[in-house]
């Protein structure tokens, strides 16, 4: 397993979508792993196979309490087939977007289809912090940051700090 360099804000890379996985074997499957490894290491409760640079449609979330036993999940192809009218509020935080955390209000409850690590189709029902780890991840799959939820000036100047930070590291 290895650990993956992170994609940061502002890169583009960020915006594009993913394309859908053809198939699962082995070496998706070792992307899954080198995925839970650099999620671990950052450390975070999710990443989409984008945040490192690869556009599949892939996500990994483990939403585990600190000191409880690590349960590490694999999303291929992920979809929300259903959403609640109820919402929820979560601040939410991204590791492609460091140390800056904001609020956002989603559907409470989410039904998702997907593949598991074996290929093998399932349906979760998820709500709580599951279902936002879930749609956070799946935005990222479409191109689309927590960063798009909030107020148009707090993105733009968020958007602007890393757009700062990148440049100066370029130097």
């Amino acid at each position: 397993m290895t650990i993956k360099p992170l994609i940061i804000l502002p890169d583009p890379i960020l915006r594009q979508a993913s394309k859908p996985i053809e198939r699962v074997d082995a070496d998706l499957q070792g992307l899954a792993d080198d995925m839970l490894e650099t999620m671990y290491d950052a450390p975070g409760i999710g990443l989409a196979a984008i945040q490192i640079g690869v556009p599949r449609r892939m996500l990994v979330i483990d939403v585990s309490r600190e000191g409880e036993e690590k349960q590490p999940q694999v999303f291929i192809n992920p979809e929300i087939v259903k959403s609640s009218d109820e919402r929820s509020v979560y601040e939410e935080g991204c590791l492609s977007i460091p140390d800056y955390y904001a609020e956002v209000e989603r559907p409470a409850v989410v039904s998702v289809k997907f593949l598991d690590r074996n290929g093998k189709e399932q349906t979760v029902e998820a709500d709580g912090l599951l279902a936002t780890c879930l749609q956070h991840e799946i935005d990222h799959l479409n191109g689309v940051l927590f960063i798009d939820y909030i107020s148009r000036l707090k993105r733009e100047m968020v958007i602007k700090k890393f757009t700062k930070a990148a440049k100066s590291k370029a130097l």
